[in-house]
């Protein structure tokens, strides 16, 4: 007998889980090669040489006890050093090891973020469309989740409805740039106009409101593209890093949480997220990973293949009647699907081989994903699929 929490969480599981292992079914049954799954974003782009190069270096240079034993809770003091330094460099900020946590991914910095400030019953904002596991974190510290509708036109934030939302409650706002699952950039002037939103919310209510800022996508932009650092814009933010895409290690579960020292109480803050590192059952992030990251700092995979794949998908689609948002980032896709039922539209679309997302697992129905992290042949293979699954709902 489960608890009651977890039978609702267990009955509400990951739809993206539940359509990647229905294609691994279906790929059994008709060949991999004739199943064109675009469900997880599971990067297909193999590592860096550096990376695995770094493995063995820091395995056979550094004592093992110092490599596989126990550290602070917020991660090796001079990794953090290292991720603080490039961060400044790349994006003019001024952090030291103190500003940093290293986490079990960015899920892991999210959920300790939310861990350290969140009471029962108070409101985290999220906006959709939006990763669909944030309903989870939220509910592992009995937050009541608040959803903005979605603007569809081009998957920016509904500002006026977010003002609406905001109220004496409101302890966090969770957002995605770049964006799954629309690949969307917000720009400067979206987060200017955001903070601005926050800042007079916390004077009107006399609270903190949290901004919780996810990017594992933050290096997987198009035609020159900048992600706004979103410290540099509202003091009370915490920024959630990964390294499951840039460096397509997303089984190795490292990343890092930024934690301004303008933000209020930052010394709780950074106490208390420690802490929730620890308890939360992560202890600390991966010891090896770890000083792994601090020698290949900066690198990335040949991202480059993404946005060729893109190209090639979003002329495809749109000329064969899809109406989509071209992305400006991620390995995402999300057009309208060509009937109103979007999980109809992705059931129907298996008849011919496609493993496509249900919109409404992000907060927006009427929508599919598509996860284009895929090699390049299993996209030009699959556009008859897609233009066949089109001529059938003309």
């Amino acid at each position: 007998m489960i608890s009651d929490k977890m039978s609702g969480l267990v009955k509400n599981s990951s739809a993206i889980r539940a359509m990647f292992e229905e294609g691994k079914i279906m790929a059994a049954k008709y060949g991999k090669e004739n199943v064109y799954d675009f469900s997880l974003g599971n990067p297909s782009i193999v590592p860096p040489k550096e990376v695995k190069q770094a493995i063995f270096d820091v395995l056979n240079e550094e004592p093992e006890m110092f490599v596989h034993g126990y550290m602070s809770n917020a991660g090796y003091d001079d990794v953090r050093k290292t991720v603080a330094e490039y961060t400044n460099k790349q994006h003019g900020t001024n952090f030291s090891e103190k500003n940093i946590v290293m986490t079990v991914g960015a899920a892991g910095g999210l959920n300790i973020a939310l861990k350290a400030v969140v009471n029962p019953g108070e409101e985290v904002v999220v906006i959709a469309p939006y990763f669909g596991e944030y309903d989870n974190y939220i509910s592992n510290v009995d937050g009541v989740e608040v959803v903005i509708s979605p603007d569809t036109e081009r998957f920016s934030i509904n500002f006026d409805e977010l003002e609406q939302k905001i109220s004496a409650k409101t302890r966090a706002l969770i957002i995605n740039s770049p964006n799954n699952p629309t690949g969307a950039v917000y720009t400067e002037d979206d987060i200017k106009r955001l903070a601005s939103i926050l800042e007079k919310k916390q004077k009107e209510f006399g609270s903190v409101i949290f901004l919780i800022a996810d990017e594992p996508y933050r290096e997987l932009v198009f035609d020159g593209i900048k992600v706004p650092y979103l410290t540099k814009y509202y003091k009370n933010t915490f920024v959630g890093y990964s390294f499951s895409k840039s460096l397509s290690l997303p089984g190795e579960r490292i990343g890092y949480l930024v934690i301004p020292s303008e933000m209020e109480d930052f010394d709780a803050v950074v106490g208390a997220v420690s802490v929730a590192n620890r308890i939360m059952g992560f202890v600390n992030a991966p010891s090896l990973m770890q000083r792994v990251i601090a020698r290949v700092i900066g690198m990335t995979s040949d991202i480059s293949v993404y946005e060729e794949n893109k190209n090639i998908l979003y002329k495809a689609l749109t000329e064969y009647g899809f109406d989509c948002v071209e992305p400006k980032g991620t390995f995402y896709m999300f057009p309208k699907s060509l009937i109103p039922d979007d999980k109809a539209f992705c059931a129907a679309a298996k008849e011919f081989r496609l493993i496509l997302v249900p919109g409404s697992t992000f907060g927006c129905p009427g929508h599919f994903r598509m996860a284009y992290c895929v090699d390049k042949q299993t996209v030009l293979n699959s556009l008859p699929s897609f233009k066949a699954l089109a001529e059938k709902f003309k």
